[in-house]
């Protein structure tokens, strides 16, 4: 609507932003006129000239308008699923480094995106970076949790859950990533 093509019949696919705005992330178009600049033209059946129709589509602006409709979409807080990193375990100090790294052996078995954070940073910080990262959840790992082979968990869909059993964790989040969960969050500013 108000835009003009030059080239012939034009299929967009729109879709609604978080501003209710619509923005076009897909384009098929019918060109009858670049066949002409270019001199292209195929030999028919009867053996004449004929010029061909050219269909453009969007493939490369495709995946960039797709991957910049979902960062906008979801406030750059991916699902679970669908994030880069989804897992960051937090050693309280570097004591507890060998426990994660086991930790993150079980995970990357799993085939559960995570790293551990084995800088010698206080654990409030260490959180707080990885919230502002948008890593959906935090397994922090100290005496305790090495005592009892067990996790504390932090999520960004429910804050502190706790203690957990790491193959109950490994289970519910493998479980999240198969169904492709998307949780509503309270999107940060």
């Amino acid at each position: 609507e108000g835009e003009a093509a030059f080239y012939g019949p034009k299929i967009d696919i729109q879709f609604k932003n978080v501003h209710g705005k619509e923005d076009t992330i897909i384009t098929v178009q019918l060109d009858n006129t670049i066949a002409e600049k270019f001199d292209m033209y195929y030999v028919d059946k009867d053996g004449e000239k004929k010029r061909p129709y050219i269909i453009h589509r969007s493939s490369i602006g495709c995946y960039e308008r797709t991957l910049a409709m979902l960062i906008e979409q979801f406030a750059g807080q991916f699902p679970t699923w669908l994030c880069p990193e989804q897992v960051r375990i937090l050693p309280i100090s570097d004591k507890f480094h060998d426990y994660g790294n086991k930790i993150l052996e079980e995970l990357k078995a799993n085939g559960i995106r995570a790293s551990v954070d084995e800088r010698a940073e206080k654990i409030g910080y260490k959180i707080r970076e990885a919230r502002l990262e948008r890593i959906p959840y935090q397994i922090i790992i100290g005496q305790k949790e090495e005592e009892n082979n067990a996790i504390s968990v932090r999520s960004r869909y429910l804050g502190d859950e706790g203690s957990k059993d790491l193959d109950d964790f490994i289970n519910d989040i493998c479980k999240e990533v198969r169904t492709k969960v998307i949780r509503e969050i309270e999107i940060e500013e």
